[in-house]
């Protein structure tokens, strides 16, 4: 498997850009894995192997910022139900271990891989700025994130998105009425997840706050019906995600339909996702200072 790899020093290999754009390219189910492993070997020059290449932009996990365990935060898998969607579904649901009352939600939709160490990552810093967090697992009808990516990519593939928008949902409604929570409820989510948030605010008017990054677009049509407020980030070397902000810009302007736009300027897709080197430091820095910012705004 690719996440696999032996470890490989990269703090000193500077990554062509076209090598971001194929891994794009392949986490979007748009080249095979032996396709993009082929089309590395082009930029393997000058000492650099594909090996070397492959480290530099697969995930390593053991860059959490959090871990699981802490004293200060109580951990649970929780399950619930996704009446129009799979059924039966499961997630992660985090909270401050010492909290007092209820507490606002916070719903962490995952990439197109399915719950991994990552996103687990962030619903628990989620859960230490004051939230109880919850994480859903789309690949739990499939038996849950098989532990490395590559497998998790080819499981979410065969589940249908209309389905998994369903289950996310559901999970937002379950925070909703869960007895941690006052039902304060906001979302956020990365690439898939951003896309599925994206497709929240349009369909889940309740919620307080939807928080996109990098995520596709719901039809320009269904702009006019957003009420939730929504905080957007998007990476500057996107081409993919900003070609199709332009015509959803301008459908939230024509409806009138207010919207904070965060471009963070010659960064990559997947700036926020540490354990990439793709990630920016500086911007998935403000980035989560802007999020926790807007969540605090609108679940106060």
């Amino acid at each position: 498997m690719a996440d696999d790899l032996k470890p490989i020093d990269t703090a000193n290999i500077e990554v062509p850009k076209e090598v971001f754009a194929l891994y794009d390219a392949y986490c979007h189910g748009d080249l095979s894995r032996r396709a993009f492993f082929s089309k590395l070997s082009t930029y393997a020059v000058g000492g650099l192997t594909v090996s070397m290449l492959a480290a530099c932009v697969m995930p390593d996990y053991g860059r959490a910022q959090t871990a699981e365990g802490e004293a200060e935060l109580s951990e649970e898998t929780a399950a619930y139900t996704s009446p129009t969607g799979a059924g039966d579904m499961s997630g992660y649901l985090v909270r401050p271990a010492n909290a007092k009352g209820k507490l606002p939600g916070i719903i962490v939709v995952h990439e197109n891989r399915g719950l991994n160490p990552h996103i687990r990552d962030v619903t628990r810093r989620a859960a230490k700025a004051g939230y109880v967090a919850f994480a859903p697992d789309a690949l739990f009808p499939l038996g849950g994130y098989p532990g490395n990516d590559d497998d998790g990519r080819a499981l979410q593939a065969q589940r249908t998105a209309p389905e998994m928008i369903e289950d996310f949902m559901a999970a937002a409604e379950f925070l909703r009425d869960h007895p941690y929570t006052n039902g304060k409820i906001a979302c956020t989510g990365f690439c898939f997840g951003g896309a599925v948030t994206n497709i929240m605010a349009v369909r889940q008017p309740w919620l307080k706050a939807s928080v996109p990054y990098y995520g596709g677009w719901p039809p320009a049509e269904d702009a006019a019906k957003v009420e939730v407020p929504l905080q957007i980030h998007l990476a500057g070397n996107d081409t993919r995600v900003n070609d199709g902000w332009v015509p959803y810009k301008a459908a939230l302007d024509a409806a009138g339909k207010p919207y904070e736009l965060h471009m963070y300027d010659g960064l990559e897709h997947g700036f926020h996702n540490d354990t990439t080197p793709r990630f920016n430091p500086e911007g998935a820095a403000l980035a989560w200072s802007r999020t926790l910012d807007f969540f605090a705004k609108h679940l106060a």
